[in-house]
C-alpha cells in the first residue's frame, strides 16, 4: 500500500528518518565518550526503545513508571526515573526494580528522600540517586550553592545511594533561534561542571553527571561537564525545533497525515486532523517562533489557525493556495511527544510504501496494574 492511499487521519514514522537520528546521534555519544540514556517520553514504545538499545543506548530516562517497567522488562542497564516520587504506590513498583535492577530516581527534597529511604529499608534495597540541580530554568531542582548541604542531609540515609547529579535545561525551548540554544548549553555545561566540582571538593564525587534535551545536545555532548546525555525528541524532531534552527524538514520522522475536506471561502481549509492528532501545544516553555498549530509540509503559505478536537482549520496568506478538497497533505506537529501520546500506532513508511505499523504499547495507564 502507499501511503496516500491511507485512511486518515493517520500518524506516520518515517523509518528511513528515525533510523538515521537514532544512529547518527549514538554515534556521536560513542565518539565523544558519553553514554546514551536516551528520554523515551517521546515514543513510549518498546518497540524503538529496542531500536535504541541495539543502537548502543546504555540506559534510558523515563517520565512515567510504566516507561521504568518497559525498559526494565527490555533488561536496559540502567533506568533512571525523571522526577521525585512522594506516593507509596509508585515508591513500592520503584523498588520492585529496584531489587535487580539498577534504577536512579532523582531527588530535590529531604522529605521526598526520607519517604523513600524509609520504604527501601522497609523491603531491604537500596536505592540509587541522583541530585536534582536547578540551571535557572526553576521547575525541580536546587542551585549548585546548595547541593553540598542536600548531599549532606542525605548522607546519613543508608537504603539511599548518592550517584550523581541531573539536570533538564527547559528553558531552551523558549529561545528563538540557535545562538540562544548555544547560551543555554554553555549554562548547562557551566552549571553542571560547578555542581559537581563542589560536591568532589566535599567528599561526594560524582559517578555520573547527567543532562540533556535535544536542541542542547549537539553543543553538549562534545564538552567535557557531563557523562550521560538525555535527549528525547531527536527520534522524531517537530515543528519546535525546526523553529529553534536545530534541524531541518527531512530529518522530521513523526508527521500527520490528513485530508483536506472542506474549502468553506477562498483561502480557508478544513483538515481532518485535529487537537486529538496534533495536540494544542504551541511550545510548552513559550515560544514566539512558533506560529500555528504544526507546518504543513509544502504549503509554507498555510497556517494552521485553530483546531477543534477532528479538525483543522487552515488559512493560506493572500488566499493563495492550488489544494482541492480530496487532496492530502504532511503536517508536521509542533510538539512530536504529544502526537505520539495520542495514538495506539504508528503508521510506518518508507519512502511513499507503507510497512509494518509499530506500537505504542506504554501510553499513560495503557496497562492495568494488580
Amino acid at each position: 500500500m502507499k501511503k496516500h492511499e491511507l485512511q486518515t487521519p493517520a500518524i506516520l514514522l518515517d523509518m528511513d528518518a528515525l533510523e538515521k537520528n537514532i544512529n547518527s546521534w549514538q554515534e556521536l555519544c560513542n565518539k565523544n565518550g558519553k553514554e546514551m540514556w536516551p528520554m523515551i517520553k517521546t515514543h513510549k514504545s518498546t518497540a524503538l526503545a529496542k531500536m535504541q538499545m541495539e543502537a548502543g543506548a546504555t540506559g534510558f530516562l523515563c517520565g512515567t513508571i510504566d516507561e521504568c517497567e518497559m525498559v526494565y522488562n527490555l533488561g536496559a542497564k540502567h533506568i533512571m526515573y525523571a522526577y521525585p516520587t512522594a506516593n507509596p504506590v509508585n515508591i513500592q513498583r520503584i523498588l520492585k526494580m529496584a531489587k535487580d535492577a539498577d534504577i536512579i530516581i532523582r531527588l530535590d527534597t529531604v522529605p521526598a528522600a526520607e519517604m523513600l529511604n524509609a520504604a527501601a529499608a522497609e523491603a531491604g534495597v537500596t536505592v540509587s540517586y541522583t541530585i536534582i540541580v536547578d540551571m535557572d530554568f526553576h521547575r525541580f531542582g536546587m542551585p549548585v550553592a546548595k547541593v553540598v548541604d542536600f548531599a549532606k542531609a542525605l548522607a546519613p540515609m543508608t537504603n539511599l545511594k548518592f550517584r550523581g547529579i541531573s539536570t533538564h535545561p527547559g528553558q531552551v525551548y523558549g529561545c528563538t533561534g540557535i545562538e540562544g540554544v548555544k547560551e543555554i548549553a554553555q549554562l548547562e555545561m557551566d552549571t553542571m561542571k560547578a555542581a559537581a566540582d563542589a560536591l568532589a571538593a566535599a567528599g561526594f564525587p560524582c559517578e555520573i553527571i547527567t543532562s540533556g534535551s535535544t536542541p542542547t545536545f549537539p553543543f553538549v555532548v562534545e564538552g567535557d561537564a557531563t557523562n550521560v546525555c538525555h535527549p528525547g525528541n531527536y527520534t522524531f524532531y517537530d515543528n519546535i525545533q525546526m523553529a529553534l534552527g536545530t534541524v531541518g524538514e527531512d530529518a522530521c520522522s513523526l508527521r500527520i497525515l490528513a485530508t483536506v475536506v472542506s474549502n468553506p471561502s477562498e483561502g480557508f481549509y478544513l483538515f481532518d486532523a485535529g487537537a486529538k492528532c496534533m495536540g494544542l501545544d504551541q511550545g510548552a516553555h513559550g515560544n514566539s517562533a512558533i506560529t500555528g498549530f504544526g507546518y504543513v509540509v509544502g504549503h509554507p503559505e498555510l497556517t494552521i489557525v485553530g483546531l477543534s478536537e477532528e479538525v483543522a482549520k487552515v488559512k493560506a496568506d493572500k488566499g493563495a493556495c492550488d489544494l482541492k478538497i480530496g487532496d492530502k497533505v504532511e503536517i508536521i506537529p509542533n510538539h512530536s511527544c504529544s502526537s505520539a501520546n495520542n495514538t495506539t500506532w504508528y503508521t510506518c513508511v518508507r519512502g511513499d510504501e507503507v510497512v509494518e505499523p509499530l506500537e505504542v504499547d506504554y501510553r499513560g495507564n495503557s496497562h492495568k496494574k494488580a
